[in-house]
């Protein structure tokens, strides 16, 4: 029976769409996923260098964190253009283009002789950067059966959840041992090696082939409207949630003026796109509840993941002194623990119902947030390495059953499209997750240095015996006695603001925690799809 290629609807998996051609699937997913490992390490690997890009580039550290926010906005608005370019230039195509323009302005990034040169670069790396992961994930889908997903979404998923993880602490090492400059010149040899092993084995199927040439043919139609408003509205909302700490949020008019532009032109983006002729992202595809759940839930775990791997590293610096490497070496045990869970989350995912596992995962992750939200400025290395380990082991059981399930039900010619969608998601969670800790802590940090300081007057017994007898201890060591009473009064003031911050950590922790429970009962409305275990059944490719 013949089956038109261009007919939505039809949801039985073909490799007629394939990337791996006449070579195995396994060797294509493992070549893709390179590029897009470097890809999302460079989204993390920057965050513990920024003081040193500040100083080596004569600027202040808040006009250095732009190196992050330009990267950021550039990939936001590129996410959900990668679906029509992938039509309109080919897949293999624009997944090489996009390879490529990310090599150069890495090398740019670490040949940058100041930050304003640096940013640009950053902005150019954003833009090749945006497209990997999206058409990496179509191509994953397309090339294995859905009864192997699981697996293919396991190695997919060391790039999304193992490189933020291993940022901080390649950040760090090179950063500490090198220069911040090779943090980006890494890049180079990895993206040459990418290039050559694409273009060598990853293949263009005859299909899409046809399917671009049939479009050209037709015209070009490029969704200018919707285009406009969903770079408009990401890149406001990644300004507002990225800059809102340092401006002080809605009292500054950049934030203000951000926040209405996204509101107004991601709402304006959704209602042109219901009624557009070819819009740029299929808003409909919302209608297939494995999918819309699936994004939502992406989301959440953007906030988890990119919130905590942020975090934690600044609460080991902030508050217990550690440098960048001994900040990444935090996470070191987490990326261990993901090595070994990601197979077997890969391997699960056949033979058990998502949303069981996720459940599971859940759990696993609200118990991490509860070990993380009893942190004390006593707290160990290896503790601090147990409650993220714990993390570890249980995001893959998220994601890998999550993305396995998405796609149950959505018709083939759309995996472009809502590959877009679901990177958009996992990046906006990310940025909001980074936001919103971020805001949290300083209010927080606020509220329990008010209400510590109000102990520190001499009507408080404790505080007076405290200082007295410090100030006892610096006199035995040689101090005046009127020095050694300044001395012991501000090392009380150094603690308490210690012991504040550490509590306002705890207490974004507890939240986070919150959130993840109160989240936790959407997995159950993921509707279990068919496994299709036989292969065989597939429409061969002759009959297309």
């Amino acid at each position: 029976m013949a089956i038109d290629p261009g007919a939505r609807g039809v949801q039985r998996w073909t490799p007629v769409r394939s990337a791996a051609g006449r070579h195995s699937p396994w060797l294509i997913a493992s070549i893709i996923s390179i590029s897009t490992f470097m890809e999302v390490l460079d989204t993390a690997i920057a965050n513990v260098s920024l003081r040193h890009i500040a100083g080596s580039l004569a600027s202040t550290y808040d006009q250095a964190t732009w190196v992050l926010t330009s990267y950021l906005i550039a990939n936001a608005v590129v996410i959900p253009m990668s679906g029509w370019l992938t039509g309109v230039i080919g897949r293999k195509r624009y997944y090489m283009s996009s390879v490529a323009l990310f090599t150069v302005a890495s090398l740019c990034c670490g040949l940058a002789p100041s930050l304003p040169f640096l940013i640009v670069a950053r902005v150019a790396q954003g833009i090749g950067g945006g497209g990997l992961q999206p058409v990496t994930q179509a191509m994953l889908i397309d090339s294995f059966p859905p009864a192997s997903r699981g697996k293919a979404m396991a190695v997919y998923g060391f790039t999304v959840i193992l490189a933020p993880m291993l940022g901080p602490l390649l950040g760090g090492v090179i950063t500490d041992q090198f220069s911040w400059h090779w943090m980006f010149l890494i890049n180079v040899p990895v993206g040459l090696l990418a290039l050559t092993l694409v273009e060598a084995f990853v293949d263009e199927p005859p299909l899409l082939v046809q399917e671009r040439r049939a479009r050209w043919t037709r015209g070009i139609r490029f969704d200018y409207p919707g285009a406009a408003l969903i770079a408009l509205g990401l890149g406001s909302l990644e300004v507002m949630t990225d800059r809102g700490v340092q401006e002080d949020w809605f009292s500054s008019p950049l934030i203000r003026g951000a926040a209405v532009v996204a509101t107004v032109c991601i709402i304006g983006f959704v209602v042109w796109e219901l009624f557009a002729r070819e819009p740029l992202l299929e808003m409909r595809l919302f209608k297939y509840r494995n999918f819309a759940v699936s994004t939502f839930i992406i989301t959440v775990i953007g906030v988890i993941l990119f919130g905590t791997t942020q975090f934690i590293p600044q609460m080991v610096q902030q508050v217990l002194g550690y440098t960048a490497t001994q900040a990444g070496l935090a996470l070191t045990l987490g990326g261990m623990v993901t090595l070994v869970s990601m197979p077997l989350a890969g391997i699960l995912t056949g033979r058990v119902e998502p949303r069981y596992l996720m459940a599971g995962a859940f759990a696993v992750v609200s118990v991490s947030l509860w070990m993380m939200a009893h942190f004390a400025i006593t707290v160990t290395f290896g503790e601090i390495a147990f409650a993220r380990a714990w993390q570890s082991g249980g995001l893959p059981f998220l994601f890998v059953p999550l993305m396995s399930a998405a796609y149950v039900g959505l018709p083939g010619d759309d995996t472009g499209s809502a590959s877009a969608m679901i990177n958009v998601g996992r990046n906006l969670g990310g940025s909001i997750g980074i936001a919103m800790v971020q805001a949290l802590l300083a209010r927080r940090e606020q509220f329990h240095q008010a209400r510590l300081v109000s102990r520190l007057q001499p009507l408080n017994p404790l505080y007076t015996h405290a200082v007295q007898g410090m100030a006892r201890l610096l006199e035995t060591h040689g101090a005046a006695p009127a020095a050694a009473t300044r001395m012991a009064v501000g090392t009380l003031y150094s603690l308490m603001e210690r012991q504040a911050t550490m509590m306002a950590f705890d207490d974004v922790f507890w939240a986070l925690m919150v959130f993840v429970l109160v989240i936790f009962p959407v997995v159950l409305m993921l509707k279990h799809g068919p496994a299709e275990r036989d292969h065989a059944k597939h429409v061969p490719e002759a009959a297309v």
